[in-house]
C-alpha cells in the first residue's frame, strides 16, 4: 500500500528534522561555551556557563529521544503484518485514519486525513493487539475498527 510508505517517509522525515534542529543548538552551545572568556563579572559569567551547561543537557535527553524514535521507524516492516494492529499497521476507524508508529502528528493525503501515533500513545494503547470488525471504547465514543493494513 503505496499510502502506508508516504507516512512512514513522513515519519522518518519529522525525525530527521527534530535531529538536525537538535544537532544546530548543540553546535551553537558549544560554540558559544568555546567563546566565552573569563570576563570581570564573575558570578554573571558563571551563570550564564551554567545556563548553557543546562541547555546542553536539555538537547542531549532529546537527542536521546531521537535516536529512540530512529530505532521504532528501523524495526517498522510495512509488508506481512499480523491481522492484528502493531507498529507499521495502517488503521481505519469510524473516527480516523491511524499509521502506528511514532507520535508526529497528522498528515493529510489525497483529501483523507491520517494521525501518526505510536503504540504508547493512548489511542495506540486502545488499539494494540486488536483486528478489524472489533469494537472498544475510547474516551467514552465507541469505535469501530473498518480495516487493517
Amino acid at each position: 500500500m503505496q499510502v502506508k510508505h508516504q507516512l512512514l517517509a513522513h515519519c522518518q522525515q519529522y525525525v530527521n528534522q527534530r535531529l538536525e534542529t537538535i544537532t544546530q543548538a548543540q553546535a551553537a552551545i558549544r560554540q558559544a561555551l568555546d567563546e566565552e572568556t573569563k570576563s570581570t563579572a564573575g558570578d554573571k559569567h558563571e551563570t550564564g556557563r551554567a545556563m548553557m551547561q543546562l541547555e546542553q543537557e536539555k538537547l542531549s535527553a532529546q537527542l536521546a529521544e531521537v535516536q529512540q524514535l530512529q530505532q521504532v521507524l528501523g524495526r517498522i516492516q510495512l509488508e506481512n503484518l499480523p491481522s492484528r494492529i502493531g507498529e507499521g499497521n495502517l488503521v481505519l476507524t469510524g473516527q480516523g485514519n491511524y499509521f502506528i508508529a511514532i507520535s508526529a502528528g497528522k498528515l493529510e493525503l489525497d483529501g483523507k486525513l491520517y494521525y501518526l501515533v505510536s503504540l504508547a500513545s493512548p489511542i495506540g494503547l486502545a488499539l494494540a493487539h486488536r483486528k478489524a470488525g472489533e469494537q472498544f471504547v475510547f474516551r467514552g465514543e465507541s469505535i469501530s475498527i473498518l480495516a487493517v493494513f
